[in-house]
């Protein structure tokens, strides 16, 4: 059943589509709400994410031995995030995740809940450990908040981009240059009953409700990747810089775990994810999905768009995961189309990148090499660094 939020009833609501649908896009005043939650001063619905609560007295300790993050000793009200990947090291599942002493609750996007709760199940053995589905009982609130949350207050989890974790590694830049930085954001989770209310006590205290019109833009100008949006079923974590906060490089096996430790310490990995700022001159921005060519409308695919948004201070931007070897001064045009069926036509969006991951693919503390490569083992290319996968 598709899902509908009570929110989605205020007065000039305008509802979201793609993975966010359920919510709203926006309330009427799109550039204010963005502009409200760029300082601080918005609540936004996120009720239509799921959530997953697991109990029992080996929960974490489970949870550690089949995920990308180090989660044994997770102390309480101590938010993370990590990966459930294949044996192949790609993202199937990113989950935020925050243990409140008794319980340890994910947060993921709704339509991965299904899948995730029926791997985790197949993965319990022995374990004591029970795996729940609350989305219909719990609720997602998000606030421009960069703390933890506190005794006494919801279950809370801070989503802490762009540190880098212990344990974890960065492709871009460090934390006091990255774009990111400054932004604030965390879900509180509420008893989905409550959500009108606690909506409006948030608006009470002078906060704008505002929609993923905001969220979204933000997010793009902080380089943040996404499940619903930035991950295909080639994704792997190094190209989207997600190494950051969903991976512990020197935990313990698990599944994947031997891709992200041979890309990790090669470098190149296939792809890269980069920003775009497109040209806005004619009023309509490229979809999700569109390609990216080099040159012109008809030159190379190099590329895909994954989110686009329109920002109150940088116009229309996007991030896009485009191939590894894309020179970063590459003229780019993205090709989408505008209307549906026999009203279809092109649009063609003259763009320009914004490096992210770098072309080189090298972490911030890659392993130094032991030597020269030995004769039968040079990598293709014969550059002496090769791409996995």
């Amino acid at each position: 059943m598709t899902y509908r939020s009570p929110i989605l009833d205020r007065p000039g609501a305008v509802s979201a589509t793609g993975p966010d649908e359920g919510i709203a896009w926006h309330y009427g005043e799109p550039v204010a709400e963005q502009r409200a939650l760029a300082r601080g001063g918005a609540v936004v619905d996120q009720s239509h994410l799921g959530v997953v609560r697991l109990t029992g007295p080996d929960r974490l300790s489970w949870l550690h031995s089949i995920t990308s993050q180090d989660v044994e000793h997770l102390a309480p009200r101590t938010s993370t995030e990590l990966f459930v990947l294949s044996p192949q090291g790609r993202i199937e599942h990113a989950l935020g995740v925050v243990d409140d002493g008794t319980s340890t609750w994910l947060i993921t996007e709704r339509d991965h809940v299904e899948p995730l709760v029926a791997w985790l199940t197949r993965m319990r053995f022995m374990m004591q450990v029970e795996i729940d589905d609350v989305t219909d009982s719990f609720a997602a609130i998000g606030e421009p908040v960069a703390a933890e949350g506190v005794e006494g207050e919801p279950v809370t989890w801070w989503d802490t981009w762009p540190r880098v974790a212990v344990g974890g590694t960065r492709y871009g830049p460090p934390e006091e240059e990255h774009p990111g930085a400054d932004r604030a954001w965390r879900l509180v989770l509420v008893p989905r009953e409550t959500l009108p209310d606690a909506v409006a006590e948030r608006e009470a205290a002078g906060w704008r409700l505002a929609g993923t019109w905001a969220t979204e833009a933000l997010r793009v100008e902080a380089w943040r990747p996404r499940l619903a949006r930035e991950v295909d079923d080639r994704s792997v974590p190094h190209e989207l810089d997600w190494l950051r906060t969903a991976v512990h490089l020197h935990k313990g096996c698990y599944r994947g775990q031997e891709t992200v430790a041979r890309v990790h310490n090669l470098g190149r990995p296939p792809r890269r994810i980069v920003m775009l700022h497109l040209d806005g001159s004619q009023h309509v921005v490229p979809d999700g999905g569109s390609e990216v060519r080099r040159d012109s409308a008809d030159g190379k695919a190099v590329g895909t768009v994954t989110s686009v948004a329109r920002h109150h201070e940088l116009g229309p931007v996007a991030l896009a995961v485009v191939k590894r070897n894309l020179p970063d001064d590459a003229p780019l045009v993205v090709v989408g189309t505008v209307g549906t069926g026999t009203d279809a036509q092109e649009l063609v969006v003259d763009a320009t990148q914004e490096t992210i991951v770098p072309g080189e693919g090298v972490s911030a503390d890659r392993p130094e090499g032991r030597g020269e490569t030995l004769r039968g083992l040079t990598p293709r290319g014969g550059d002496g660094a090769q791409s996995l996968l």
